[in-house]
Order: C-alpha cells, then sequence, then structure tokens
C-alpha cells in the first residue's frame, strides 16, 4: 500500500509540475476518457457483460478502490496545496495507470517509460526483462522487424477478462480465454454441511496471478459473501482453460478433473455413505477427494450431466447477450461506445467458445459410459 501510494503521489505531482524532467513522458499516458477498463464502464455498458465473472469483479474492484480512497484521503488532504482538488476519480484513474503500467522485480512494482508503450501480442516470446543488479530492463525481440513496423511484447498469458478489467481492451480470439463457473449448494440439500466440510478440507483456494485475478485452472475458490464460509448462502467458484478442453476421443485433458471431481461430490443426495465412501477411497489413493469415475456408472453419467446442463445454460445466456449486441436495436438497450461493445462481443464469444467445447467434451464422455 504505502508503494503504491508513493506511486501515486509522485504521478500527481509530475502532473502538475511543468518542469519535472518526467513530465513529457506522464503527459503522453492516456486520459480517463480514453481509458477503456471496465471499471471506467456506466451501468448500460456493465450490463452488456453482466453474464461474465468480470461484472461482478469490475463492481468489487470499484468498491475496493473507492475503500482505499476513503482510507488515504487524510494523507491527499496534507498535500492539497501541490496536489489540488484530488477526487476519487482522479485516483481511480491513478490507480489504473500505475497497474496496468507497473512492471514486478525482487523489489516490488516499478514504472518502466517507454517499455510500457509497447502493445500486447498475446502469442509473442518477447517480454520485459529486469536485472536488478544494474538496474534495467530490456526486451529482446522474438522476430526481425522491417523498419516502421509496431515492436509487440506480451504482458502475460492473460485472457481476455485479465485484459479488459486491467488493461482496458480484448483480443478478438484469445487463446487464453477462460470461464468462471459457479456452483451453488441449496440450502435444503439433506448433505450441505457435510459437503460444505469436505470442500473445506480437501480443495484448496486457487492462487492469483501479478493482477490479482483467480487464474488457477484445476482449482475454485470458495466466496461466502466476504467469509470463508457462510451458512446461509454458497457458491463455488471455477475457472476452465479452454486448452484443457478436448475431444472425449482425442488426446490431452478433456474437462478439468477438479471440476468434474467437485460434481461428484455435489451430485450425491441420497445419503452419507455416498460421501463417506469418496472420503475412502481418497485415503487409499493419492489423497485428493473424488477423483476416480463413481462406482455406478448412472451416478457417475448423473454428476456428468449436471455439469453440461449448467454449461448449456450458460451458452445459452450468452448466446442471447451476443445477439443483442448484434441486433439493430443493440444501440437501444446499450449506449455505449463501439470500442467497448466490441470488447463485450470479444469476451463473450471467448467464453461461448469453451463452454461449447466443454460442453460436447461432456456430451461425448456420458455418451462413452452408456
Amino acid at each position: 500500500m504505502l508503494e503504491i501510494l508513493q506511486n501515486l503521489l509522485l504521478f500527481f505531482s509530475f502532473t502538475r509540475n511543468w518542469g519535472s524532467e518526467w513530465y513529457p513522458y506522464i503527459s503522453c499516458l492516456p486520459l480517463q476518457d480514453e481509458m477503456h477498463n471496465t471499471i471506467f464502464w456506466n451501468e448500460s455498458e456493465l450490463e452488456m457483460i453482466r453474464q461474465s465473472s468480470v461484472y461482478q469483479e469490475t463492481i468489487y474492484q470499484k468498491f475496493q478502490i473507492e475503500k482505499d480512497f476513503l482510507a488515504l484521503r487524510p494523507v491527499f488532504e496534507s498535500f492539497c496545496q501541490s496536489l489540488g482538488d484530488f477526487t476519487c476519480k482522479d485516483f481511480m484513474h491513478a490507480c489504473t495507470l500505475v497497474g496496468s503500467r507497473a512492471w514486478g522485480s525482487t523489489n516490488g512494482l516499478s514504472l518502466i517509460p517507454f517499455a510500457d508503450f509497447l502493445n500486447h501480442d498475446g502469442i509473442s516470446e518477447a517480454i520485459v526483462m529486469s536485472d536488478d543488479d544494474n538496474q534495467c530492463s530490456e526486451v529482446i525481440a522474438d522476430r526481425d522487424y522491417v523498419p516502421g513496423e509496431q515492436v509487440l511484447i506480451r504482458y502475460g498469458k492473460f485472457s481476455n477478462a485479465t485484459l479488459m478489467l486491467d488493461f482496458g481492451f480484448t483480443i478478438p480470439y484469445n487463446i487464453y480465454d477462460q470461464v468462471q463457473i459457479q456452483f451453488d449448494i441449496p440450502k435444503h440439500d439433506p448433505l450441505r454441511d457435510m459437503k460444505l466440510e469436505l470442500l473445506q478440507r480437501y480443495f484448496a483456494p486457487p492462487t492469483k496471478d501479478v493482477k490479482g485475478l483467480k487464474c488457477s485452472v484445476n482449482s475454485f475458490t470458495i466466496n461466502s459473501s466476504g467469509k470463508l464460509f457462510d451458512m446461509n448462502w454458497f457458491s463455488i467458484l471455477f475457472l476452465i482453460n479452454i486448452g484443457e478442453v478436448k475431444s472425449a476421443r482425442g488426446k490431452g485433458k478433456g474437462v478439468p478433473q477438479s471440476l468434474r471431481a467437485l460434481a461428484r461430490v455435489l451430485s450425491c443426495t441420497t445419503s452419507q455413505a455416498e460421501l463417506y465412501h469418496l472420503v475412502v477411497e481418497a485415503a487409499q489413493t493419492d489423497g485428493r477427494l473424488a477423483r476416480c469415475p463413481l462406482q455406478h456408472t448412472d451416478n457417475e453419467i448423473q454428476a456428468h450431466k449436471m455439469l453440461s446442463s449448467l454449461f448449456i445454460q450458460l451458452i445459452e445466456e450468452r448466446n442471447a447477450t451476443i445477439m443483442s449486441l448484434d441486433s439493430c436495436d443493440s444501440s437501444s438497450l446499450y449506449e455505449s461506445l463501439p470500442v467497448r461493445r466490441q470488447m463485450a462481443r470479444d469476451l463473450l464469444h471467448g467464453e461461448l467458445r469453451i463452454l461449447k467445447s466443454a460442453s460436447t467434451w461432456l456430451e461425448n464422455y456420458c455418451f462413452s459410459l452408456t
């Protein structure tokens, strides 16, 4: 937090100091109206991506920034003479600029002028490398460039969800796209308490990438209104990577094993004996819960059809939104900038591609068991 605060104070000091040697660089950074990170979208624009987890992530980011601003406002007020009238919108703008342009190293985050002007290419092998000992950074091109051609680098293996949230753009076909899947355990489920206990014991939350977005492919996070567990409401969020979803008859992995294991646990509805059997089986194998097919084929098919039904529902929702965006009357529904409408399309098309791939795999898997 202190490092972020220092960056923000330096940033706004430079913007108000025409004599600073950094002013030519600072003055080239985009204004708030030129940025398309989803935290700058209005309510109508956010409606375009309501079906995606990016919607809730954006709401959370806005809330967190506003919370940080209120906590730091006394510090800003002490600098009021040099910073002038510093509003929450200014703070949001500064956070986005620093967050999207800062590079990580062993010494923390730093801004590297010029390097942050290089645009992103998801398939590029060129990245910014930092040499802490010599206090320098460098980029080595991954191919030859002709004079006048734009040099591109890869910010990271980021999905469109991350690119929208943190950088304000998308890629039409992003090979790193992901979908966040949410499960709910009904209150009336007679095995609800036992399932919650097992999920807490056997399923760990995912790691986060440098931008704070949940990104572990074979894991899920437990969200419960800001607490680890809330017995009145419970949901499970899971990310699927399209690269992991193959044809049931093809080589490679299918729907991630962790998600399939989760479905097997949640599909148990008749007695505690079913869940106890999964616990015993885990102890006798590698310690992971429900990684083997269920004993009864009908139960195994039921667990995977539960997943399939969820995917079909998500596919239908995204198809409906895409059709609305593409329809002639969409302008009356979404008063948005064209670039943001295209970003919404890219995001939803990517998620739709993943869901269809996963749905096909599940259909083939269930058919193979009959």
